[in-house]
């Protein structure tokens, strides 16, 4: 697909863009009358590039769309916000994806399953490597940091072209920011949405979990994986020792990033309709600040706790921010709206 953007990306994000259909509050979007569900585009990697660019920093979308309404209107909305799509593929044959949300009377949000499947599976799910290798030198020659999640290695077209890029970035340099970002449904329609990962999934998932330089998980997905929602510990069983983050939900967030550790109180909007989106916009907001420091791929070289604690206060309040609208995307903060909150706040 054309490039939208005018300047190289320093961020990309792999992985899928959807719909997420939010039923009516206290509702069920599978049987929900039409009139009462709310369409909006998402999906965490498409999440974070969109908040990266609303907030100024370059960024790619390496994906797959089908070529629908909604692949048409994500191509819009790409060329809006600024995002890079030399990655982006189209899939002729299957549609984009439709993730039904139930949503409690709170905006709290649990992903279900999926609709407008026609039996072939979705677009997102056969991400083509031989396509990435034609784009790749282009799109990634500014990059810095490769954002991913776990959905892609739910299936093996997507799994292969993951494990591809993630040897390319690791060759390159790029830095890794892994948002473990589990939904089983992904990985089987029918299972629990609050179920953990299973072994097969865990052993998928080692290997990106063993080269992130940045971590960040929720704490259902920190006590699964590791057994522990501590970033110290976490950070101690891998090897290479990455920076760890763990939110969860309403409670304080917690860090273990350049040597300090620390935790702090989630920011809370006025109102709060709606929290999909609310965790990736606080890893774009992270993101965007990381990028922003002198080029440096991680906050090895700072010495002042003080920073840190503010570079998460920062992204909490892009987190925040989100929640006051539906959806994932529409509600994302410009650096403007950040401030404005953080002063008030």
């Amino acid at each position: 697909m054309a490039d939208g953007s005018a300047l190289a990306p320093r961020v990309l994000c792999l992985g899928e863009a959807l719909v997420d259909r939010l039923g009516p509050l206290g509702g069920d979007p599978a049987t929900a009358v039409p009139e009462s569900c709310d369409d909006r585009l998402g999906g965490a990697p498409a999440n974070v590039a969109c908040a990266l660019a609303r907030l100024g920093t370059p960024v790619g979308l390496i994906g797959r769309l089908g070529e629908d309404v909604i692949g048409r209107e994500f191509l819009a909305l790409f060329q809006r916000r600024g995002v890079d799509v030399q990655a982006l593929q189209s899939d002729p044959s299957r549609p984009s994806r439709v993730v039904l949300v139930r949503r409690d009377a709170n905006g709290e949000r649990v992903f279900q399953g999926f609709a407008g499947d026609q039996s072939l599976g979705f677009a997102d799910q056969m991400l083509d490597r031989a396509g990435l290798e034609l784009v790749w030198p282009g799109v990634s020659k500014q990059a810095r940091w490769l954002l991913v999640g776990t959905i892609p290695l739910a299936t093996t077209a997507s799994a292969e072209s993951l494990q591809w890029v993630l040897a390319q970035a690791k060759a390159a340099g790029l830095a890794l920011a892994l948002d473990v970002n589990w939904r089983p449904t992904f990985w089987d329609s029918e299972a629990d949405p609050a179920a953990g990962p299973d072994a097969s999934a865990l052993s998928a998932m080692k290997p990106l979990l063993h080269q992130a330089a940045l971590l960040k998980l929720a704490r259902e997905e920190a006590l699964w994986l590791f057994d522990s929602d501590d970033p110290l510990a976490i950070q101690a069983v891998l090897p290479q020792r990455p920076d760890v983050v763990v939110t969860d939900g309403g409670n304080p967030v917690r860090w273990q990033i350049a040597g300090h550790a620390g935790t702090m109180p989630v920011l809370t909007p006025a109102r709060v309709v709606d929290t999909t989106g609310a965790g990736d916009a606080f890893t774009a907001g992270l993101l965007h600040q990381l990028v922003g420091l002198s080029g440096h791929t991680d906050l090895s070289h700072v010495g002042d706790s003080a920073m840190v604690e503010r570079m998460v206060r920062y992204a909490a309040a892009c987190g925040a921010l989100v929640c006051v609208g539906a959806g994932g995307i529409d509600p994302q903060p410009d650096p403007e709206a950040v401030a404005k909150f953080l002063n008030q706040a």
